[in-house]
């Protein structure tokens, strides 16, 4: 009888397992500029999984040993590195937002590379070229090592993740023109989570490629699918438009919500998990960013400021 009754749980509840919704979120590194060994990394994987990707990777080896250390895995670094994280969305080829994985190319395990052709030309030509670093991957300058495979994507065409549940779509973005970056949108089942790379606003770059974005998920924050959104303040409001090279201010962060809450309702982004990232750490900013966001949040969005190898949840 007991054995009858195993099977059947077994029955019932691996189904609403493997039907859990949302993500869970490990950051490796939070901040952007010079915070050496806490930069722009977020390990990302379905609920009730241990296969993620790496949503950029500024810190990786440091983040993974500060994540141990705070419980969010119980596995050694090695297994964490070369077992659970399947592969790099890199958005942009700037150091804070690739050196780790690029430092770490050695010790780890083959792995894909999920970049648009702007990112892959500059990590060929001057990071895995043999002249910065060994070329690991599988094209560039011979020989070429195979170990990381460049996996190219081309503008709102879903890609699935290897050795994931998930797939990805990608969307090119302004980062102080004429340079680029890159937004991921990952899906999970009926779960999506968006990840905004270094971006500068669309008024201030004459734009319109985050009202590209927003257009498209704004049917997800209306469905509820939409889990969380991962968006970078980089400077207080104090900063002038002329030198936020690329990137935004707690003002500009909530206009571009607001653009979203025109597209999609505003009783729609209430509670939207918006995940802060690459808060630059001079002086008083951290401080100053937090206590303006909270001050102009009048969306009522669920910011969260992330903190390095502290593990949370987007559902």
């Amino acid at each position: 009888m007991r054995k009858i009754i195993a099977a059947f749980l077994l029955s019932v509840l691996s189904p609403l397992a493997f039907a859990q919704k949302g993500f869970k979120v490990v950051p490796l590194g939070v901040k952007g500029g010079t915070a050496d060994g806490n930069l722009s990394a977020y390990m990302l994987a379905p609920a009730g999984s241990d296969a993620y990707v790496c949503l950029d990777a500024g810190t990786v080896s440091n983040g993974i040993d500060k994540a141990i250390g705070k419980n969010a895995f119980d596995v050694n670094a090695e297994t964490v590195l070369r077992k659970y994280i399947k592969g790099y969305l890199i958005s942009h080829p700037h150091l804070d937002h690739i050196s780790g994985m690029i430092i770490n190319s050695v010790d780890d395990t083959v792995k894909q590379v999920y970049a648009m052709e702007h990112c892959i030309s500059v990590m060929k030509a001057h990071y895995f070229n043999w002249q910065s670093w060994p070329n690991l991957t599988n094209d560039g300058n011979a020989p070429a090592l195979n170990k990381f495979r460049y996996q190219p994507m081309r503008e709102n065409v879903e890609t699935p993740v290897v050795g994931t549940e998930m797939t990805v779509r990608a969307f090119p973005l302004i980062h102080s023109r004429p340079y680029l970056s890159t937004a991921f949108l990952i899906k999970s089942g009926e779960s999506y989570a968006l990840y905004f790379g270094d971006t500068g606003p669309d008024s201030v770059e004459k734009t319109d490629h985050m009202q590209c974005v927003w257009t498209v998920v704004a049917p997800l924050v209306k469905s509820d699918q939409l889990k969380g959104v991962f968006l970078e303040v980089s400077y207080p409001d104090a900063q002038p438009d002329r030198q936020l090279y690329g990137h935004l201010t707690p003002k500009w962060f909530m206009k571009e919500f607001g653009v979203l809450a025109e597209l999609a309702g505003k009783e729609h982004l209430k509670n939207l998990n918006v995940v802060v990232t690459h808060i630059k750490p001079t002086g008083n900013n951290e401080e100053t960013i937090r206590r303006e966001l909270n001050a102009e949040n009048a969306l009522g969005l669920r910011l969260i400021f992330p903190e390095q190898g502290v593990k949370f949840e987007l559902k």
